[in-house]
């Protein structure tokens, strides 16, 4: 065990401010098909909180996962200070190294207590001193203002507390590199803020820290600087005085200020014949800590949910068809007050909902195409009333024809289609229970360009036949293209409704943004 958690002198940190505690240079790393890591470069000075910022699939996890010896990278140099150009191999080796990490899924034993928590694994077979273990925890949780007992259960903490004991470990262990991969995901604001707290004792102790995160306003409230990552490459490094937050937007996806023309397209308006919204509600809000938010759509319209990735639009739209715990709100359809806690009574409403990750919460990969089609309606109908094999096939074989499915038949396990065309058969399995509204999160990611479009054509003609759509895309050209109207959403929160003229890659970027602090 260390006797004394790291740190340096106040003269000691003033001297290394500026100086590099860890640096990654010309880091490649490839997957089948996929250029994960380009060129990339990464620099951590000691003593500061450095955010690392990109949108789903900009690279961050890789990069991570490279530095931390889950991944070896195929090419690039990782100098740690003091030790010169490294190979990390392990996790192990990582730490060994200096360069802990602390997930938002606690990796720690919720059955031990705080000092064995934090000591697990260092006893190197040596008897074990209960006294002296706890005495050494309480001394370090106290020097990092961690208001816990050592002998507590960690099971009895909350996830904050549980998140600082990991921390704790990880600075016991002589850490100066310190990694918080998404730390406040499942925090509300006290415990953020406890966290905060922590995170700047560290820092003025000459710990660097790396703050893998999608919440805007928590780096400009804790960070010195950020690196953004898009499409695997480096857009730059950057000192957050120095970058507006709508100019962090705008990196991040990818769009430059200057060249954001506004997309002119004819999308259908509901309908006027009924001012009733098909769906409505009024002080939502969930157990995935989405702020109360207020909702509606009319017969006939698109609307969607826009933000940065981890902003809440998958967590609000599961909220409305009761994929997660409500904890709140009233809800109406077609005027008429209902319950919705759980799917079964969101489709029983009329209400259906394509989730964002197709292959946890979509596909059944060993069932054919035929019975991934027919389970949303079974469901709906009841077990107990199964349809037979004429019947699926027969409403199989109209959704392969509608949508345009390459499968061999009916019967092929659906792992075997490429991903576009399993996105069409779970978008079938929908269509097929006849929704009055239909939600689609994410319906054409990782899908080639061409059924993009087919998808996106789909919408609109759906919207015209009466169908209430709710769309969501991580690309705001899409969103442009099929949405009337669009609620923008930022760290867990509705920040703003655009419609018409609003309707512009700019005022998006600027309402994400949230416009500049004083």
């Amino acid at each position: 065990m260390s006797p004394a958690p790291f740190f340096y002198n106040e003269m000691k940190v003033n001297d290394m401010r500026e100086a590099s505690v860890l640096e990654m240079r010309g880091i490649y790393k490839s997957f089948p098909g996929v250029k994960a890591l380009q060129n990339v470069d990464f620099t951590l000075r000691a003593g500061e909180i450095h955010a690392l910022m990109g949108e789903n699939g900009a690279g961050k996890s890789t990069l991570i996962k490279v530095l931390t010896g889950v991944y070896p990278m195929d090419a690039g140099e990782i100098q740690i200070k003091d030790k010169g150009p490294v190979q990390i191999h392990s996790p192990q080796q990582a730490q060994q190294a200096g360069i802990s990490t602390v997930y938002q899924e606690i990796s720690l034993c919720p059955n031990l207590s705080v000092a064995e928590n934090i000591f697990l694994g260092r006893g190197e077979g040596r008897l074990v001193s209960w006294r002296e273990m706890n005495r050494k925890a309480g001394t370090l949780l106290d020097s990092l203002g961690i208001r816990v007992k050592p002998t507590q259960q960690l099971a009895s903490c909350s996830i904050a507390v549980q998140q600082m004991v990991a921390i704790a470990r990880a600075v016991d262990m002589d850490c100066r590199v310190l990694i918080l991969d998404e730390p406040t995901s499942s925090l509300d604001e006290s415990e953020v803020e406890k966290l905060f707290h922590l995170m700047r004792d560290l820092r003025e102790r000459g710990v660097g820290i790396i703050f893998v995160t999608h919440f805007l306003d928590q780096v400009y409230e804790v960070c010195d600087r950020i690196t953004v990552l898009r499409d695997g490459k480096l857009v730059g490094e950057y000192e957050i005085e120095n970058l507006p937050r709508v100019q962090l937007v705008s990196k991040m996806l990818g769009k430059e200020l200057d060249d954001m023309a506004d997309i002119k397209n004819n999308i259908p308006v509901y309908s006027e014949e009924s001012f009733t919204p098909v769906y409505e509600a009024k002080g939502l809000c969930s157990t995935e800590g989405i702020q109360p938010f207020d909702f509606y759509i009319r017969c006939g319209e698109v609307n969607g949910f826009t933000g940065l990735l981890g902003s809440g639009r998958s967590e609000s739209v599961r909220a409305i068809f009761g994929a997660d715990k409500v904890t709140g709100g009233e809800v109406r359809v077609d005027g008429k007050p209902v319950k919705i806690t759980k799917p079964i009574e969101a489709m029983r409403c009329g209400l259906g909902y394509l989730a964002e990750d197709r292959k946890r919460d979509g596909i059944i990969g060993d069932l054919s195409v035929r019975d991934n089609i027919i389970l949303a309606l079974q469901v709906k109908t009841g077990f107990f009333k199964p349809f037979s094999k004429a019947q699926a096939t027969k409403f199989a074989d109209e959704y392969i024809k509608l949508l345009d499915i390459k499968t061999a038949s009916v019967n092929t396990p659906i792992k075997s289609l490429s991903g576009g065309n399993q996105q069409k058969v779970i978008l079938g399995r929908w269509l097929l229970t006849h929704p009055k509204y239909l939600i689609l999160d994410e319906p054409t990611r990782g899908i080639d360009v061409g059924t993009k479009i087919e998808i996106q054509k789909l919408v609109l003609k759906l919207a015209s036949e009466g169908m209430s759509v709710t769309f969501i895309s991580s690309e705001t050209d899409e969103m442009l293209r099929t949405c009337s109207r669009l609620i923008v959403m930022r760290d867990r929160r509705v920040v703003g409704e655009l419609t018409g003229d609003q309707l512009t890659q700019n005022t998006i970027m600027n309402t994400i943004a949230g416009g500049e602090k004083e």
